[in-house]
Order: C-alpha cells, then sequence, then structure tokens
C-alpha cells in the first residue's frame, strides 16, 4: 500500500450562525485556508470528496450538485460521503484510500455544516418509514447511555463537569472555536441548566455552523511539501446496526473494533504510551471517559479514573481534545474531518496556542448515528 500524507488543514470561524457566507462561501472559506497551508493552487488537486451529515440538517437535497463549481470539483471526479456525525472522519478516510490506492495523487476533503438554515433537533426527531421513532434528538437518545456508563463504571457525577471545563478552557486558546469559555468552572458547570438527565447545559456541544477541509497527498507530494506534514499510518472503519440484540451502547462493538484494527494496521502496542494527543468526538462531556475505554487506551471502568487524575489535560500524560473539541465547536457534518485535521495539526507542529510540546503521534476519532458508524486515524510526524 502507497503512503499518504497530510499537505495542509484549513478550518473557518466556528459560530451559531454564519449569514456572511452562503453554504459555498463557507466551504470556499475552510478549503482556501489548507490549499494555502499545503502551498497548492487549484489546479494541483486531482479528485474532491465531501463529507455532509443529514440533508436535513439544511433542508437541501443533494448540496453536492450546486457546490460542485464553488468547491473545485468541476472537470474533476468529485464523491459525496454521509455516514452520519462520523461523516467527517469518513471523508478523510476515503479521500485517503483514493492517494493509497494510486487512483490520485492530491485530493482535497472538505465536510461542513450550517445548521442555522434548518433545525438539526427537528431533523434528528422525525420517523423515517420502517424505523423506530426517537423524537428525542441527540440528547435525549444518548443520555440514557450516559447513566448507563455510570451505573456500570461507578463514576462519581462531576466527571462530566470536569470534561466540560477542560474543552472549553482548551477552546478558549483555538481561533476558530465557537465556544471560548476561560472563565468556566466546574462549579458553574453543575450549576447549569439540566437538559437531559445526567447531561448539563454547559456539559453538552454547540450548535455550529462551520466546515473543514484537509488536502491529501501520495509520498512524492508529501516529500516535496515545503512544510512539515502528517503521515497518515494507519486508518479504520466500523459499522454496526442501531438497534439489535446486545448490543451495548455504552460500549459500540463497531467502535472497539475499529480501534483495535487501527492499532494494528499502525503497529501500536499501548495506546495509552505511544499516542501523544488525541481528539476524541465528544459532543456530551461523559463521553470522554466512555471513548477512552471503547478505543483501548484504558480498561473497562478506567476512564472516568482517568479524567480525574488530570491527565487527560493539556500537560497531562494523554491531552484529550486541546482544540475544545465538539464541546466547543460543532458544525455537524465537519465535526469529525475536524477531529482528523486537529490530530494532524498537532504533529505538523502547526496547533498554536492549544499545541501539544513534542506531539509525534495523534489519533482522530469520530462517530456517527447511534453510536453505530466509527472512523479513526492515526498520524504520525515520520513515516513509518
Amino acid at each position: 500500500m502507497r503512503r499518504a500524507a497530510v499537505l495542509g488543514t484549513g478550518q473557518t470561524h466556528h459560530r451559531t450562525r454564519r449569514t456572511d457566507v452562503s453554504m459555498a462561501g463557507l466551504c470556499r472559506e475552510a478549503i482556501d485556508r489548507a490549499l494555502a497551508d499545503a502551498g497548492l493552487g487549484w489546479e494541483q488537486i486531482d479528485a474532491v470528496v465531501l463529507g455532509k451529515a443529514p440533508d436535513l440538517f439544511e433542508g437541501v437535497m443533494m448540496p453536492e450538485l450546486f457546490l460542485a463549481s464553488s468547491i473545485g470539483a468541476a472537470g474533476k471526479p468529485l464523491l459525496r460521503v454521509h455516514t452520519a456525525g462520523s461523516v467527517g472522519g469518513a471523508t478523510a478516510i476515503v479521500a485517503t484510500s483514493l492517494v493509497r490506492a494510486g487512483v490520485h495523487r492530491r485530493v482535497l476533503a472538505v465536510a461542513f455544516e450550517k445548521q442555522s438554515e434548518s433545525n438539526a433537533m427537528w431533523a434528528l426527531s422525525i420517523q423515517p418509514p420502517f424505523s423506530a421513532p426517537i423524537t428525542a434528538g441527540a440528547g435525549g437518545y444518548f443520555a440514557p447511555h450516559i447513566r448507563s456508563y455510570i451505573k456500570r463504571s461507578g463514576a462519581p457525577d462531576h466527571i462530566g463537569a470536569l470534561v466540560a471545563v477542560k474543552d472549553r478552557r482548551n477552546g478558549a486558546l483555538n481561533p476558530y472555536a465557537h465556544l471560548r469559555q476561560p472563565e468556566i468552572t466546574r462549579e458553574s458547570v453543575q450549576a447549569s441548566t439540566m437538559l437531559w438527565d445526567p447531561v448539563r447545559y454547559d456539559e453538552t456541544c454547540p450548535s455550529s455552523d462551520g466546515a473543514c477541509a484537509v488536502v491529501i497527498g501520495d509520498q512524492r507530494a508529501a516529500e516535496s511539501s515545503v512544510g512539515q506534514v502528517a503521515w497518515i499510518r494507519a486508518t479504520s472503519m466500523r459499522t454496526e446496526p442501531t438497534f439489535y440484540a446486545g448490543k451495548d451502547h455504552v460500549n459500540p462493538r463497531a467502535g472497539a473494533t475499529a480501534a483495535a484494527a487501527l492499532w494494528a494496521a499502525a503497529g501500536i502496542k499501548d495506546p495509552l504510551d505511544e499516542v501523544d494527543v488525541a481528539e476524541l468526538y465528544v459532543p456530551f462531556s461523559w463521553f470522554e471517559p466512555m471513548w477512552l475505554e471503547n478505543v483501548g487506551f484504558v480498561g473497562q471502568g478506567q476512564g472516568w479514573k482517568l479524567v480525574e487524575s488530570g491527565e487527560t489535560a493539556l500537560g497531562g500524560a494523554l491531552p484529550i481534545n486541546p482544540s475544545g473539541g465538539v464541546l466547543c465547536s460543532n458544525p455537524i457534518g465537519a465535526s469529525g474531518l475536524l477531529r482528523f485535521a486537529e490530530a494532524a495539526m498537532q504533529v505538523m507542529g502547526r496547533a498554536g496556542e492549544h499545541q501539544v510540546a513534542g506531539a509525534s503521534t495523534a489519533l482522530g476519532h469520530a462517530y456517527g448515528g447511534g453510536s453505530q458508524f466509527f472512523s479513526m486515524w492515526v498520524v504520525g510526524r515520520n513515516p513509518q
């Protein structure tokens, strides 16, 4: 298999409403920054992969049709990817696969969401034919899984607040973050309104408009790059049904098997020791300890202990979401690609104030649907 690397990344300023730009303008903002970061022009891109969450999030069906020209795909191959909330990660993996297979030398991956133009809560509560009704949106759907985790692991009730404080303070170091709250405290989080027991207002993600873009190139493109690249050591995707007999919503099988395959492909034996920083898809603060266990950083029931120890903060043994993560910016279609891009930025040494010193190996992680779609990659400062 051919080597591939991230040549450049770009993202928008994420906000509740980006009324200053159209969907096309939002994508171009991220794309232009990614091309500038990679030191490339439009003519050097061979293909485009577009990621987008459910079309009802904006109320525009198949937006790739009218976006093709604006995102530089005219006259080039264009693919549309959709795997619910994990779509950003899946988009990067599809683009990587095109490069690794030798189909293209340089591929642009771009993902976006302009939630202000529709209503995600409504879009997540409709009942498609022949499916079980949810009617509660994402928070109402996932809150019972968090309660199950607390009961199973014995986690104290302040763990969610600790994660929220960490990520929001990290977000204050990120100029692109939607929520930047350097003064947030555990007490203020615990005093915020209860939305879906045990998830409080300050423990949940915002609704954001935003986009992210990544340029992925082959070995020759990487070696000719003027700046540090992020070598893609391994990628992994796994899927499972939304509901089935015996499904473990706290420790989804698809997530665990995707992570096991990822570590094996990257040659990583001890993820906690060998990975320097991780960007995990954490839309509700309690998902950090859950995913720490699911991807294999720690054993079952140990995730909350790693959080409580402070080792997932900047300066800890394994900083999680130094960018602020999904708790600070959540343009759903782009959120997974943001996790992948931020992981790459860390090993490229381009993360600015939220840079983890000496980071050479990083994890990007995304999940979507009813904890059923998982996408991950490991990137490194040096080729494997």
